[in-house]
């Protein structure tokens, strides 16, 4: 069999992973091409000062914060055949991390396959006729380097790594061009010290909201955290009072509230999350609808059914990334190698319609339709049962769980806790 050529879209850990698991398979697949923006591995977790645009004038990727520690403990976050240093505590600084992935890169020599500083301008399938069996799709890319040298180059498959962390969504907020104060998102935000003794409203309270509204009341900012959830009950700092979701603001400037109520603020910042954004997709061409917060029609979450040979790894959201990626990737290029036999092009839309319609049906909220949460898990199995992979081991499950439960119930203390991994199936608190 010709060996395939494979392109890999981003640095970070997706795309680390693909390249990983690709350099394992030499047998059927020749080295792949890594696609980087940056100058540098780790996508969103390399952690720099600067805002808005890099010096070529493209936007900043990493929405990393300067104080940031993961929410999920390095024993749940490890790729599962790249454990974290023992020695190290389970909640780590961003740093920390992105020292893992410079490791992981370095361990499965992925360096010498990267091309630093390249611009993925378009991804085009290419229908190739042969002589024995007909027509075959590749895939054409044309991409740019920081000389402005333009390549365009053919592949049999392209993984799309880049994530959907880079693109901020900013709400429609009737109104928003008579705010006063400081407008930001918090893909801009880095430290909290430049807000001190301000009144900052924090829209959202998903991770993001919740830590940097921890972080604002640290150096005594009055936070008004405006959501739409039901009122959280757990202990939040003094410094932090809970609001409605802001409906308007008015001319004067003022913030108005979903309940009636109305005040003022120096500072709005943010906290609503990020777009889908893929500009080197044409989704017509692909039989793909590229909504903000929506990616569809998806087979298994992972590849338009009318071109299985595109993958965008890591689309979900609410899961256990590296593992995610872990589990995807291999599915995928089981079925680059055959080994994963696909459904008919009409089965595999039908599947994929019929999840969403499923979740729709449940009353999840269109912005919310690609939340795994809960489903990982079996998503997950299924991946490894029909790619023939070892599954994620049921400790990772077990620990997930037990941490979002700590996350809720204490969300300003939870990182003090420290675990350890017994077995398979079991972990235990450390010192």
């Amino acid at each position: 069999m010709n060996r395939l050529r494979v392109a890999v879209v981003g640095a970070g850990a997706a795309g680390l992973c693909a390249a990983r698991h690709i350099l394992a398979r030499l047998d059927s697949f020749v080295p792949p091409v890594v696609y980087e923006l940056t100058g540098h591995v780790g996508g969103t977790w390399f952690y720099e000062d600067r805002i808005r645009n890099y010096d070529n004038g493209l936007p900043i990727h990493s929405s990393m914060y300067r104080d940031l520690r993961t929410n999920l403990p390095k024993e749940v976050m490890m790729f599962p055949d790249f454990p974290f240093d023992s020695k190290l505590p389970s909640f780590l600084p961003h740093h920390v991390v992105q020292s893992y992935l410079e490791s992981y890169c370095e361990s499965h020599h992925v360096m010498p396959y990267i091309r630093f500083n390249t611009v993925v301008e378009e991804v085009n399938p290419v229908a190739v006729e042969l002589e024995e069996n007909g027509p075959k799709m590749t895939w054409e890319v044309k991409s740019s380097d920081e000389t402005g040298s333009q390549r365009t180059e053919m592949f049999d498959s392209v993984f799309i790594c880049s994530g959907h962390y880079s693109d901020p969504h900013i709400p429609a907020i009737p109104g928003i061009e008579h705010f006063k104060g400081t407008l930001l998102h918090s893909h801009s935000y880095k430290y909290p010290e430049p807000f001190a003794g301000q009144t900052v409203v924090v829209l959202g309270a998903g991770a993001s909201g919740l830590d940097i509204s921890i972080e604002l009341a640290k150096v005594n900012a009055k936070v008004i955290l405006s959501h739409s959830k039901p009122t959280l009950t757990f202990p939040l700092p003094s410094g932090i009072q809970q609001a409605s979701p802001v409906v308007e603001i008015l001319e004067d400037g003022s913030l108005r509230f979903q309940d009636g109520s109305v005040t003022k603020s120096q500072v709005l910042l943010l906290c609503t999350g990020y777009n889908f954004s893929y500009p080197f997709l044409n989704p017509a061409k692909l039989g793909l609808e590229i909504h903000q917060h929506l990616v569809t029609p998806l087979y298994q979450f992972l590849m338009p059914p009318a071109f299985p040979s595109l993958f965008i790894i890591g689309i979900c959201k609410i899961i256990c990334p590296f593992p995610h990626f872990h589990c995807q990737v291999q599915f995928a290029l089981g079925i680059l190698e055959g080994t994963v036999v696909l459904p008919s092009k009409a089965e595999m839309e039908e599947e994929a319609k019929s999840e969403i319609k499923r979740k729709v049906e449940q009353g999840v909220q269109p912005t919310h339709l690609l939340k795994m949460d809960k489903d990982q898990w079996a998503y997950c199995q299924r991946l490894a049962q029909t790619g023939k992979f070892q599954p994620l081991p049921l400790v990772t499950q077990k620990l997930y769980e037990e941490v979002w439960r700590q996350r809720r119930v204490h969300p300003q203390n939870y990182r003090k806790l420290n675990y350890r991994l017994v077995s398979n199936t079991k972990w235990e608190l450390s010192d």
